[in-house]
């Protein structure tokens, strides 16, 4: 399997290749040369197999023999060996046409450990086998920069800096990145949004001289392998439910805010994963609901809501979905990124927008609607949602149709954002990894949003 960018200016690259330069070196994003096909025969076959063993065939059809399988097995048995349920994503059945997925159970008790803890598995053995300094720089509106934090903190040849936006993440959030006291580990509390962390982020990967001179790698989802081991869970939710001969589509409905999670459903669905809709849920920051339902790609102001992680205008991952929208031609996605830049949005025609709603339905939940979700489904099911799971309830509410079968993403813990849960009246135990965060002491340097600021704490951290 080789991989290319979106924007065409990239030679094709092998798997290890395209992990290590995370944002491509045009400005584009990595994607395959070639969507493998998983046939019905192949779900058949796949539908008793664990986690770790349905991970291993799908990553098998992307990374050729670039790392042989009995070191990918390991990497994948480390990466989830600190999950709290073996079944690593459980499903659980809240009524007849509802399931929520639970992607909680890591050491964060976020998604994005699914991906994350392989990542820093990953990102050790490369630094190993090719004898290499990784330095990773991310930005994080709130779980990323805690997972990536544990997936590689302490690891030899590794460091890590993550920018968040300064109390702009839920206290817990924040907690789990700065109580972290290793000397591989420097958090960026910045002065703004998380936009803005982003952007600072997207310049420097594209500073090509500066990328090289300090070994930068990416740890958000612009990282293929982010996209590809989320894909992972959207099967097995799937393989979960449809247990009899019959594997009928169902909705998948995704809390999204940089586009990453929903499009690695998209991807599994090209695939072949048999799915009815992709249902994104936003919040107030309502960019990605906006684009599905007039056709227009244009951040809004900035809100902050209940659901901090999808605060978020400008959704990276948007690109690889423009990239396969538009035919594979990374001349017409260039076009596109060049009019967002210039003009500040994407308008798509209205024969276009028919066929991006054949992709998608998208639906932005309020911060009033969000909490009294959270109350309703406690009092009306026994079952506590945290934010973005409620945001994924109201679109499910909204654009799931009648006798349709929809598996919602449960994205976080209720206890992370507990100071939306105590708005409704609703006192709630912590689990006690995430109630002795606030006995701990905090790392973190507070800077202005300022890319020379930045820089310079960069270069001071990798240079120690």
């Amino acid at each position: 399997m080789q991989y290319i960018s979106t924007r065409g200016q990239v030679k094709p690259k092998g798997f290890i290749d395209t992990v290590l330069m995370g944002l491509a070196d045009d400005g584009g994003l990595m994607v395959p040369v070639e969507v493998p096909a998983v046939t019905e025969d192949t779900l058949q076959k796949w539908k008793t197999l664990s986690y770790e063993k349905l991970f291993l065939e799908i990553f098998s059809l992307y990374i050729n023999d670039e790392i042989p399988q009995e070191d990918l097995r390991e990497l994948v048995r480390r990466s989830y060996s600190s999950f709290r349920t073996p079944e690593v994503t459980p499903v659980h059945q809240v009524n007849d046409s509802l399931y929520i997925l639970e992607l909680f159970h890591g050491p964060t008790f976020a998604f994005k450990d699914v991906a994350l803890q392989f990542m820093g598995e990953l990102y050790s053995y490369v630094s190993k086998k090719q004898n290499k300094i990784i330095h990773i720089l991310g930005a994080t509106s709130g779980d990323t920069g805690a997972a990536a934090i544990q997936g590689v903190r302490g690891k030899e040849g590794i460091k890590i800096c993550i920018l968040h936006p300064h109390q702009k993440v839920s206290k817990v959030q924040e907690l789990q990145m700065t109580t972290v006291d290793d000397e591989n580990v420097l958090n960026l509390s910045v002065k703004g949004n998380f936009d803005d962390c982003q952007k600072v982020i997207k310049e420097l990967f594209a500073d090509l001289d500066f990328k090289s001179k300090y070994h930068l790698r990416a740890i958000n989802s612009i990282n293929f392998v982010r996209i590809l081991a989320q894909t992972v869970y959207y099967f097995y939710a799937y393989l979960q439910i449809n247990k009899g001969e019959q594997l009928p589509k169902i909705n998948f409905c995704v809390p999204s805010g940089n586009f990453g999670n929903i499009f690695s459903g998209y991807l599994a669905k090209r695939m072949g994963l048999p799915v009815n809709k992709l249902i994104i849920a936003t919040n107030e920051n309502n960019i990605l609901e906006r684009f599905v339902k007039t056709g227009e790609y244009k951040p809004g102001d900035f809100k902050m809501t209940h659901s901090p992680s999808m605060d978020i205008q400008v959704a990276s991952n948007f690109e690889r979905y423009l990239y396969y929208f538009l035919g594979e031609d990374p001349e017409k996605v260039s076009a596109y990124m060049k009019e967002l830049q210039q003009h500040g949005k994407i308008t798509i025609s209205p024969e276009d927008l028919v066929k991006v709603q054949q992709d998608f339905a998208a639906y932005g939940a309020s911060n009033t609607q969000c909490l009294e979700l959270i109350g309703d489904y406690k009092k009306s099911y026994d079952y506590l949602l945290d934010p973005h799971t409620a945001c994924g309830i109201a679109a499910y509410e909204a654009e799931a149709g009648e006798g349709e079968v929809t598996v919602t993403f449960a994205t976080a813990h209720p206890a992370k954002f507990d100071e939306a849960v105590r708005l409704v009246d609703i006192k709630q135990p912590f689990p006690p990894q995430i109630e002795q965060l606030f006995t701990l002491p905090q790392h973190q340097k507070i800077v202005e949003y300022d890319k020379a600021e930045i820089v310079r704490e960069l270069e001071t951290f990798y240079q120690l």
